[in-house]
């Protein structure tokens, strides 16, 4: 549903939110490979709110020199 990856001197970081089934969607964040952080969301206006708390992510790491990737 939503993957966006940012790296910067050799490091990664992805964020993903997709559909878990009938628990509804998950948040996974990964720091070169290895997932950091997992959240399950059951209400749609959560997962609303956590898309645009990544965002704002992003944003910051883009501002210190991160750099958007081809995400596979």
């Amino acid at each position: 549903m939503f993957t966006r990856a940012v790296v910067h001197d050799g490091h990664t970081r992805r964020f993903t939110i997709g559909a878990a089934g009938t628990l509804g969607w998950e948040l996974s964040v990964e720091e070169d490979g290895v997932v950091v952080e997992k959240v399950a969301y059951t209400d749609w206006h959560r997962v609303e709110r956590a898309l645009r708390a990544i965002a704002d992510r992003i944003s910051k790491l883009e501002a210190g020199g991160w750099r958007e990737t081809q995400t596979v």
